[in-house]
């Protein structure tokens, strides 16, 4: 028997969407929603595709829903030192090295660090090398004891502008691998403190360096029209300088 039935009542329900919401988004009716999650009825895979763009499916999970259905997948996932992807590769190299002297960084799911710039390693400062191995997680380098959570002032702050943003993930897209994830680096961070007059999670990182305390903010891009899987779920990372100060011991390091 199909696994789409299951599947699809599976995403709707993470998406938060009724039968009603779905099928008004998806061109078609409610009966015949309800009918598919019976296994009553078995759509085309034109209809699997509404259906998974309804539902703003990543292309990963697209493609999922596809081969649940029994067809192909629709979007091709490719190796990221495949030729198909060298623009790519050569355009980020030329997006980090034109944000120096500022860190940014390319990081898969799950935080695995692709590439970055030379100023990165403004955060391997006191770090135990086992976390700067191969494949590196920049979440846990960013929250583990032994990477830079002595140095961040702000810990229980900014440590939840990443696991809330992770959580944020996992509502939309449930995956036990990054659950593990998240309890994990849960388990790092102090309690936070009573709020002040900081809104929400939107603070700067403050890093203590070599050259005294730094403060940085974030931005992050996303590739919102790729067609590759890989690429669509590429994300780079920038940071900012957040005063004049960070903005000089960083020009005098890396400019």
């Amino acid at each position: 028997m199909s696994r789409f039935p299951t599947e699809l009542r599976r995403w709707r329900t993470a998406r938060r969407l009724s039968q009603l919401e779905l099928a008004i988004r998806a061109d078609t009716t409610q009966r015949h929603v309800s009918f598919i999650e019976q296994g009553r009825s078995r759509p085309g895979r034109n209809v699997v595709v509404r259906l998974s763009e309804s539902m703003d499916l990543t292309l990963r999970e697209r493609n999922e829903l596809l081969l649940a259905a029994g067809f192909a997948p629709a979007f091709p996932e490719s190796r990221l030192d495949d030729a198909a992807l060298r623009p790519i590769r050569e355009a980020l190299d030329t997006i980090l090295d034109g944000h120096l002297p500022y860190p940014a960084m390319v990081v898969r799911p799950h935080g695995i660090l692709v590439t970055a710039n030379r100023a990165f390693e403004l955060f391997h400062e006191d770090v135990d090398p086992a976390l700067l191995a191969p494949p590196v997680n920049v979440f846990r380098l960013a929250l583990h004891p032994d990477g830079n959570a002595s140095r961040v002032r702000n810990l229980p702050e900014w440590g939840r502008h990443i696991t809330e943003n992770l959580r944020a993930q996992l509502s939309r897209s449930p995956d036990p691998s990054l659950d593990a994830l998240l309890a994990e680096l849960e388990g790092y961070l102090p309690p936070l403190p009573p709020p002040d007059d900081v809104l929400g999670f939107a603070v700067p990182l403050e890093l203590g360096s070599a050259d005294g305390d730094l403060r940085l903010i974030t931005t992050l891009t996303s590739f919102a029209t790729a067609a590759d899987v890989t690429l669509a779920e590429l994300h780079l990372e920038a940071f900012l300088p957040a005063d004049d100060r960070t903005a000089e011991v960083l020009r005098r390091r890396w400019g």
